[in-house]
């Protein structure tokens, strides 16, 4: 299995020491370094571990024929734009679990029109983990309510709406939510 773990992790600015003490439980860097090598092979476990310390998706750390991906030309930071230093890429995102989208019909908050939110879904037993996050709430009569999740008091949640000068709105009990995890937006 050809893995994209060093790649993953560098484009994520990490060290092998950083995800080694990122890893439940912690592990050591050398250990890291093997795994991406392929000195040592990667188990599923291992690709979870590593997965969950970096932030993303088992299957973002996996190269798979056919697989599409676009090449980076090159990354941006403070000293400005320059060429990677090794072959690097971006994977199309996998759709996981039960997702929902949000489509921007004109500028409001962070969002400008045209961007897509896609957002997964959770249940009430999920919101407090949500808290200070994007998050679109059903309401009743085919609504919804989109705003930043500031408080969580047993049944009922607190959304702050991204129109200025909003005033926060509460929902009483509400079924699911969708949090926002990917913007898509063309420039």
């Amino acid at each position: 299995m050809i893995t994209r773990i060093r790649e993953v992790r560098r484009a994520k600015g990490l060290t092998l020491n950083d995800v080694g003490k990122l890893c439940e439980p912690p592990t050591t860097a050398q250990t890291i370094g093997r795994l991406e090598t392929g000195t040592r092979t990667v188990s599923v476990k291992w690709l979870n571990r590593i997965a969950a310390a970096l932030s993303v998706n088992a299957a973002d750390l996996i190269d798979l024929p056919g697989k599409e991906h676009i090449p980076v030309a090159a990354y941006l930071g403070a000293e400005g734009a320059y060429a990677p230093g090794r072959q690097s890429h971006f994977v199309v995102p996998l759709i996981e679990g039960d997702m929902v989208g949000l489509r921007i019909t004109s500028s409001i908050g962070d969002y400008r029109a045209g961007d897509e939110v896609w957002c997964a879904r959770i249940g009430p037993e999920q919101f407090g983990g949500a808290l200070n996050r994007d998050v679109l709430f059903p309401r009743p009569g085919g609504r919804f309510l989109f705003g930043r999740l500031i408080g969580r008091d047993n049944d009922k949640v607190q959304i702050l709406p991204l129109t200025p000068g909003a005033r926060q709105q509460v929902l009483m009990d509400p079924p699911w939510a969708a949090v926002a995890t990917r913007l898509n937006r063309a420039l």
